[in-house]
């Protein structure tokens, strides 16, 4: 990745404040047994110095065990957007801290950048995780030895040794999807917190995509990710409901950056990292004609998607149906700015 000046990096952000703990922290701890490990092989509770980001919003179904799989790090930190439902005891009943963040007007910083600028971190390393995805017990050694200097990678794609890409899983329907351009998924979650911040994509204020950087990807300021060897699993969507709810909301933000023209400080290369190339390729396919078909296409025979079976079958369906809405709702952001002019 290109090394660039990160987005705010010189304002200063006053320290941010834990929540209060909970009435119902202590028990909730006794009744989830929070001190238990999943089955495995894992580091000992809190022994990796690591400050774990998690950022949430009315995630009681998923929080537990997301930090139980995190157990082994010494620091839990939960960013939440006024969460409603149990998040908040059952986060701190599974020892961690919970932060609040308010979305501005403005639409930035959003929450991962908040949180990097505003929380005092006790570690020079964060995990950035998702209350939907676990950390198996081989990645969480990998990631203790990263951050205790013991690490060996891969000459040719250690990096700067500042910050790591992970390789996610995405299990669908009770299966993990191996094509359909699902995977390999690259992301820079493990990198040290001074060296690394979400970009900014456009300026379009608030494009209905919620407050959590989820197409926005890590500027590093001191050289390129390394790459780890272990996978983690993204248990994203429960039911067809929840990925309709969540795209639904994505396709207000593509509508949005198109129409705004805001590319992001990440500039598609097609032979660039992960990232690069995933720009590169949706810039080009931007001006081809027929996207939505050509995106199940893509996904179902190209990238091998029929392998994956039903599950495969329906979720090039539905990016299908994600590319059409992004160009719908495009063409409708444009006609009420034309109706805007003309009034």
């Amino acid at each position: 990745m290109t090394t660039l000046p990160m987005p705010d990096a010189t304002t200063t952000t006053p320290s941010a404040r834990p929540e209060p703990r909970h009435p119902d922290a202590d028990r909730l701890a006794l009744e989830h047994d929070s001190r238990r490990q999943p089955p495995g092989h894992w580091p000992a509770i809190g022994s990796v110095p690591v400050s774990v980001l998690v950022p949430v919003k009315n995630e009681e179904a998923n929080i537990v065990e997301c930090l139980r799989h995190m157990l082994w790090a010494s620091e839990l930190t939960i960013i939440d957007s006024q969460s409603k439902d149990k998040t908040i005891p059952l986060a701190q009943a599974m020892g961690a801290d919970v932060y609040q963040f308010y979305l501005s007007k403005e639409g930035w910083p959003k929450k991962r950048n908040w949180a990097l600028a505003s929380v005092p971190w006790k570690h020079e390393w964060v995990l950035i995780i998702d209350a939907d995805e676990h950390v198996t017990p081989a990645l969480a050694e990998e990631i203790r030895q990263v951050v205790t200097g013991t690490y060996r990678p891969d000459p040719k794609r250690a990096g700067s040794g500042d910050a790591y890409w992970m390789n996610r899983r995405l299990i669908f329907m009770g299966r993990w999807v191996k094509g359909g351009g699902y995977y390999p998924s690259w992301n820079i979650r493990l990198f040290k917190h001074r060296v690394g911040r979400y970009e900014r994509i456009g300026a379009a204020g608030d494009t209905q995509s919620g407050d959590n950087e989820v197409h926005e990807h890590v500027v590093l300021s001191t050289g390129q990710a390394g790459y780890l060897r272990e996978d983690f699993l993204h248990y994203a969507y429960p039911d067809l409901y929840s990925w309709v709810e969540k795209h639904n909301r994505y396709t207000s933000w593509e509508a949005h950056t198109m129409e705004s023209g805001g590319g992001g400080q990440v500039q598609g290369r097609l032979f660039g990292t992960p990232i690069e190339r995933r720009r590169w390729i949706k810039s080009f396919t931007r001006k081809l004609p027929f996207r939505p078909t050509m995106r199940f296409i893509y996904g179902y025979i190209v990238k091998r998607g029929f392998l994956d079976g039903y599950p495969g079958y329906v979720i090039c369906r539905l990016m299908a149906w994600y590319e059409f809405m992004s160009i719908a709702k495009y063409r409708e952001l444009k006609y009420r700015e034309r109706q805007r002019k003309e009034a």
